[in-house]
């Protein structure tokens, strides 16, 4: 990034309108289940070994629980990654574009966000509900709460990309969460 763009976004106040502060909440919490599903797949992996090598007897629920827990806490990770920008960005050709054209670029790329999380929604709730029906052998659940992942994360990737649409047209930052 330039030192003028640099300097044009530290400019611009932090967003405080309520959207945003439910979006912040929504991240928040996100990242905070994340977290706790993180250590909950340490738990299960841990409890898994423990009961292979020490007790001769492997518990079949462990692996598949891990292996669902994996599914939320990406999906979370990724919606909180969209609202805090840590995805991957092109930020280099962006900020060499003049600045009535750069705030155009901005909202599209926030609207295309926005557009492949609606995709994630709609495609996510069709295989889960496709999927609902068919129950894993291993732990009981049905296969269709892998899919629920895809629309948990949908939603937020949504709910995030408006949020810095609205906070562009007000020429405002988005804060992290994690702040």
């Amino acid at each position: 990034m330039s030192a003028a763009v640099i300097e044009a976004e530290a400019a611009r106040p932090p967003s405080r309108h309520l959207y945003s502060r439910v979006c912040a909440l929504l991240s928040k919490a996100s990242l905070m289940l994340a977290v706790v599903l993180l250590i909950a797949i340490i738990v299960c992996v841990q409890y898994q070994v423990v009961g292979r090598y020490l007790f001769n007897d492997t518990p079949v629920w462990a692996e598949g629980l891990a292996l669902q827990l994996v599914l939320y806490v990406t999906a979370l990770g990724v919606a909180v990654g969209v609202r805090d920008a840590g995805h991957i960005g092109l930020d280099s050709l962006v900020s060499l574009l003049p600045d009535s054209l750069r705030l155009k670029v901005e909202i599209l790329i926030h609207a295309l966000v926005a557009l492949f999380g609606a995709i994630m929604v709609s495609s996510g709730w069709l295989w889960t509900r496709l999927k609902w029906s068919d129950i894993k052998p291993m732990m009981g659940i049905p296969v269709g709460a892998d899919y629920l992942a895809l629309v948990i994360a949908g939603v937020l990737i949504v709910l995030f990309s408006i949020e810095h649409i609205v906070a562009l047209l007000r020429n405002e930052e988005v804060v992290p969460a994690w702040n």
